[in-house]
């Protein structure tokens, strides 16, 4: 079985075609359920956030496992596998090791060093466990991205660039006042886990008065309490625009919420002398609509744009040694992959020799049967002994010849010569506990 990493992210695809990828997470197990019913696919999963859409899969060939996913990711974009290709990337046995391990890390997000992809993995990884997609192949490749991101974070300071994307967005906002957002007042349009870290944000730059709006009313009110901000009904959208300066919308909506209509209502309402109106989108589908941006007296700053206005990362050294952590653990994880791929194999040998100790013990019971129990547990012993003898060292010896590059040749040779017959491993039972151990905040980040 191989591994196979399939997606379209920010650095590959335009926010239109990421946001007929997206998928929120009512539709998480039927795209799950989809690809494992693929002929090529035994084990997948989905994570699915503002800045990426991606699969890693357990597959049984390259071009079979590649065809399946792509068609049933452009199932879920409502368009081609050939107009789809175009936006993809495609990382394969140790460069999809290596990819994942660099998304766990921050190192492939849009905000270098960013930590809260790790929530977004550790739900994608429950997603999966729930849909039973995943099994001992990517149970291993889940749990270990997991605590390489978690390494990473704790032995460097990569971190130390690695805002959230709100924080990011916010601080390009700034720049249309000053540098500074005290005293401007915002309004956060979704109360969800986006929309209360922008809140918190907000806040503890100093923004102020805060307004909150969510379709839901009952969460806009508690948000809005937490910061003493004021909570108005989305009815009230368009007055409510016409008052700030800075606005963060991050929903969950099919649909753009902010529509040209809404906002040119707001601006001939709004004090010109107030200064630019900015709209932070930070959801994928997008809440503003596209002609948004061409309306006077509106700054626009979404997913796409800030992919190309965030140019400084974390320091060199630092970005240098999560590099090197993530090529060490690499190396781990394709060593005990390749000894995980061999194990079933020297199992199997064993077994065969037992049955063939067996049925030689029995002939030979058959055809002595003067000898007493005593002798025949001591020839058995002895028959064991010699076979076990026999089988140690080249068993140890093909572990460690797996272990290398191009290890997995000699599993498969063991097999062509000893035909011997490797029944699939089952997918383990538990999820170990680095599961309920929460990396980090699944709010903010990648979304």
């Amino acid at each position: 079985m191989k591994l196979l990493a399939v997606g379209a992210s920010y650095r590959t695809a335009p926010v239109a075609t990421l946001e007929r990828l997206a998928a929120p997470p009512a539709e998480f197990i039927r795209i799950l359920d989809r690809l494992v019913a693929q002929p090529y696919v035994s084990e997948a999963v989905l994570v699915s956030t503002c800045n990426r859409v991606e699969v890693y899969a357990a597959v049984s060939g390259f071009h079979g496992g590649l065809g399946d996913i792509c068609a049933v990711l452009a199932e879920q974009a409502d368009c081609s596998p050939t107009a789809l290709a175009n936006h993809l990337y495609v990382h394969y046995d140790a460069a999809a090791v290596n990819h994942v391990f660099r998304v766990a890390t921050g190192l492939d997000s849009m905000v270098v060093g960013e930590a809260q992809i790790l929530g977004q993995l550790r739900d994608a990884y429950h997603w999966a466990t729930d849909a039973d997609s995943a099994g001992r192949l990517l149970h291993e490749l889940m749990q270990q991205a997991l605590r390489v991101g978690k390494r990473a974070h704790a032995e460097t300071g990569i971190d130390r660039a690695g805002q959230s994307v709100v924080t990011a967005a916010l601080e390009l906002a700034a720049a249309h006042f000053d540098g500074d957002l005290a005293g401007r007042s915002a309004m956060v349009v979704g109360a969800g886990a986006m929309g209360s870290l922008g809140m918190a944000t907000l806040a503890r730059l100093g923004a102020g008065p805060l307004t909150v709006t969510n379709r839901g009313a009952d969460r806009a009110v508690r948000l809005a309490e937490s910061y003493g901000a004021t909570a108005v009904p989305m009815a009230e959208l368009t007055a409510a625009l016409s008052t700030v300066d800075i606005v963060v919308a991050a929903t969950a909506a099919i649909e753009p919420v902010l529509t040209r209509p809404v906002v040119a209502r707001a601006l001939a309402e709004r004090d010109r002398a107030r200064g630019p109106l900015v709209l932070l989108d930070l959801a994928v589908p997008r809440d503003v609509e596209v002609g948004v941006a061409e309306l006077p007296g509106v700054e626009v700053i979404d997913i796409e744009r800030m992919a190309a206005l965030l140019a400084e990362g974390p320091a060199a050294s630092d970005a240098l040694a999560v590099e090197q952590i993530v090529t060490t653990e690499v190396d781990s994880f394709l060593n005990w992959l390749r000894g995980a791929d061999v194990a079933p194999t020297v199992a199997a040998l064993r077994g065969r020799a037992d049955d063939v100790v067996t049925a030689e013990l029995r002939r030979l019971a058959q055809r002595r049967p003067d000898f007493t129990d005593d002798q025949r547990a001591e020839v058995a012993r002895t028959v064991h002994r010699v076979v076990q003898r026999l089988l140690h060292q080249p068993t140890v010896r093909v572990r460690q010849l797996a272990s290398e590059p191009g290890g997995d040749q000699y599993a498969a040779l063991l097999r062509e010569l000893f035909d011997l017959e490797v029944p699939q491993t089952s997918p383990v039972d538990t999820v170990p506990d680095v599961m309920e151990t929460d990396p980090a905040p699944s709010t903010g980040g990648e979304r």
